[in-house]
Parts: C-alpha cells; sequence; structure tokens
C-alpha cells in the first residue's frame, strides 16, 4: 500500500495497464511531455515510449474521432479532454458514432474508450474551466459515466473504464485532485463499474451524491451527528448505469432522500434520482424528495464562487429542513 491522492492513483492506474495490455495508447494536449495541465501524466511517455503517450493539436474533435478508429481495430485509446468545458468540439463524434457504433454495425463493432476529463469547480478558474455537466452524458445511450470521489476508487474505477468493452466517460473532480490522500494498493485492483457505496448506514435520511461533493456531504453529516440525525450516505460513483437497487433499498429503510450534486438543477442528475425514488419507492416516502444542486447559471468567476459552490453548511441546512417533514 502506498499513500496516493487522486492525481497519482489515477497515474499509477493508467501505468499498470501501459505494462500489462500492449494495445492501450494514451493521448491528448500536452499529455506526452508535460503529462497534462494537471500532471496526471506525468512519466508516462518517459517511461513508455512516444508511441504509447504522446501529444495531439489543440482538436478535441480529431482527438475523440481518431479513438474511435483506433478502437475498430483493436487499441484501446485513453484520450484527455484538458478541461471538460473543451469537450463540446468532440461532441459530435461522441453522439453521432462512438455512442452507436455497437448498435450501428448490429454488434460487430465496438468501441472501447476512455475519455478522461477534469470536471467542476471551485478551483478559482474561469467558467470554461468550472462546468460540472456530466448530465448531458448520462443522456447519451451507448456511453458509461464514471465519476470518482477517492484515489482508491479513482485507480480501481479507471482500471475497469480501461478494461470496458464501452466506451467511457471518466470524469475527474479537479477539486479534490490533491485535497485527499489515502491508502492505495500499487498493485492491480479493479471496481466494477455501475455499483454504488454505502459510506455510512443511517436509518432517516439517504443522502446519494458523488465526485467532490461526497467530501462536502461528509464534513455536513458531523454537524447532523451531533444533532442526532442518522443518514445513510450513498457514494453513486457511476453515473450511468446508475445502481438503483442501493439507492431504493436505502431510501425503503430511510424514507427520505436528498440529491447532492454539484451541476445545474435543471434536467440534472438530481431530477433522475427523484424520479428513481418517486416511481420505485414511493410508499417508502415520509418526505418528498429533494435535489440540492447548482444554480441555473453558468459559474461565476472566482469571486463569486462561494456563493455558487456548496459547503457543509449549506448541506446540513437542507438536512435540516428535510427532517422537519
Amino acid at each position: 500500500m502506498k499513500v496516493m491522492n487522486m492525481v497519482q492513483a489515477i497515474n499509477n492506474g493508467m501505468d499498470i495497464k501501459l505494462q500489462e495490455d500492449p494495445d492501450v495508447v494514451i493521448y491528448g494536449e500536452d499529455v506526452g511531455v508535460e503529462g497534462g495541465v494537471f500532471r496526471v501524466t506525468q512519466g508516462l511517455q518517459k517511461k513508455h515510449g512516444v508511441s504509447r503517450v504522446f501529444d495531439t493539436p489543440l482538436a478535441e474533435s480529431a482527438i475523440v474521432g481518431a479513438a474511435l478508429g483506433m478502437s475498430l481495430v483493436g487499441l484501446k485509446p485513453v484520450v484527455e479532454i484538458q478541461f471538460s468545458g473543451f469537450v463540446f468540439p468532440a461532441f459530435n463524434q461522441l453522439v453521432s458514432h462512438v455512442s452507436r457504433i455497437r448498435a450501428r454495425s448490429r454488434g460487430k463493432y465496438s468501441s472501447p474508450m476512455v475519455v478522461r476529463m477534469p470536471y467542476g469547480g471551485n478551483i478559482k478558474a474561469l467558467e470554461h474551466h468550472s462546468e460540472s455537466l456530466e448530465a448531458l452524458f448520462v443522456h447519451i445511450q451507448g456511453l458509461k459515466v464514471v465519476i470518482p470521489s477517492t484515489p482508491y476508487d479513482a485507480k480501481g474505477l479507471l482500471i475497469s473504464a480501461m478494461e470496458s468493452e464501452d466506451p467511457v466517460i471518466f470524469m475527474e473532480p479537479k477539486r479534490i485532485y490533491r485535497a485527499i490522500k489515502q491508502e492505495v494498493p500499487e498493485d492491480k485492483f479493479s471496481i466494477p463499474l455501475g455499483k454504488a457505496r454505502v459510506l455510512e448506514e443511517g436509518d432517516q435520511l439517504t443522502i446519494v451524491t458523488y465526485g467532490a461533493m461526497v467530501r462536502e456531504t461528509q464534513r455536513a453529516l458531523i454537524m447532523a451527528k451531533k444533532a442526532g440525525i442518522s443518514v445513510e450516505l450513498i457514494d453513486l460513483r457511476t453515473l450511468y448505469p446508475m445502481d438503483k437497487d442501493t439507492i431504493i433499498n436505502s431510501i425503503k429503510k430511510t424514507g427520505r432522500l436528498l440529491v447532492v450534486t454539484e451541476g445545474p438543477k435543471t434536467g440534472g442528475v438530481g431530477a433522475e434520482l427523484m424520479a428513481i425514488a418517486n416511481e420505485e419507492a414511493f410508499l417508502h416516502l415520509e418526505a418528498p424528495p429533494t435535489r440540492l444542486a447548482g444554480f441555473d447559471t453558468i459559474p461565476p468567476l472566482p469571486k463569486g464562487e462561494h456563493f455558487y459552490f456548496h459547503n457543509p453548511e449549506r448541506i446540513y441546512y437542507e438536512i435540516k429542513r428535510i427532517m422537519e417533514f
């Protein structure tokens, strides 16, 4: 075991797969020589060579389009989009081709690839570096969507993503890239995609969250415990496919649901989770399912961040409000 932050854990996972599988290639803008903006791929080119880890032009559509071609002939590309806000030139490739090639070819072809991208805000960045638009990818049939919340999960989920036969959008919450350290096995291990994790058990309220919001929610739970409120905390980990069974079973036990997300409220992941609660556990609900989501506005420039992004106090306020029903 070695103490790692998320950057180190993701790097370690890619290093293992590069050594194990000669079909794996890793590339993107500044990914090779510099190791990416956040240095997540640092040292991989030096260790594995320029034919396995390399830089590309600033052309997201070409990056993902080339990955599709590579995947169809047996390679397993792992590409990096420098910031999630830069992914839109590649959206045509993802929606029109990457996600549909298995259905279009009636199962003859698949497109195993991982599209990595740092996402989320509260790092004093500009608006195109601060989005939390994961709901866009969840809505695209044919894509898996994964968001880790810890270094351990980041490595295990990434290895599973790199071994999946389907394309995976792997969104990395940059707010906690180096904020959390924990022991992570240096050897290979994997965490199944589509399986949520119950971080804390409780019987009065279910909170479902993911990514950077897990850490903020855990801090809010310290206040909730002092107030005698028993909360079951679920880290979704994979947004699509969702682990509905874990969520439904928890709601049936607690009777209440709060979804905490960083992304915009309208049409977001929180709305889907609330629909699941209403459709699958309605008769067990003691209060309306609730979402604490981001505002339906573009993230503000740095000086306004503390008004926009959730903190433990805001989450605790919602916990108390729900418990009044």
